[in-house]
């Protein structure tokens, strides 16, 4: 197993009322997308580990987003903040706070998932994609501008996961 990692250090404050942590798998590296993302023009895509391991430290400090149907992204609509990222074998596991005392429906509305529902998906700015013709979009270089929570069935890779600490 080979594991990348990047972090910001934000101090603990005990019982913060509107720092709620979280831990999702944003991603997948070298396999292809489940569906095409938004922005692929129909292509599903497969982001190689190399762009993801030179890429990790855009993660840091970007903002988590989502929509009321939890089925997509809303850059307008930010709720939290990534502190981490991790890649650990083919996942890119993220780690961050969501702001549940702004935002509580919210932080109400994903609690009420079924365990397993949530997933995550990136967001990217600055991307190289290897052969704009092939079926697959190899993305070679990207820089994170965030990510969103959604449903893991709306996620273009099913294999994401999001879950709010208790």
């Amino acid at each position: 197993m080979r594991l990348e990692a990047m972090a910001v250090r934000i101090p603990h404050v005990e019982g913060h009322p509107n720092r709620v942590p979280f831990e999702g798998v944003l991603t997948v590296v070298n396999a292809s997308s489940d569906k095409a993302p938004a922005g692929a023009r129909g292509h599903r895509v497969m982001l190689t580990r190399e762009a993801a391991e030179k890429a990790l430290p855009s993660l840091l400090g970007m903002a988590v987003d989502y929509r009321p149907d939890w089925d997509g992204h809303d850059a307008r609509r930010k709720i939290g903040l990534l502190t981490e990222a991790n890649l650990i074998g083919q996942r890119l596991a993220v780690r961050g706070y969501l702001y549940a005392r702004d935002f509580p429906e919210v932080a109400e509305a994903i609690q009420a998932q079924s365990p397993g529902a949530m997933g995550m998906s990136y967001e990217l700015a600055d991307a190289r994609v290897e052969d704009m013709r092939a079926e697959v979009w190899k993305l070679t270089r990207v820089t994170f501008t965030g990510a969103a929570i959604l449903l893991r069935e709306k996620a273009a890779y099913q294999a994401t996961s999001f879950r709010m600490a208790s």
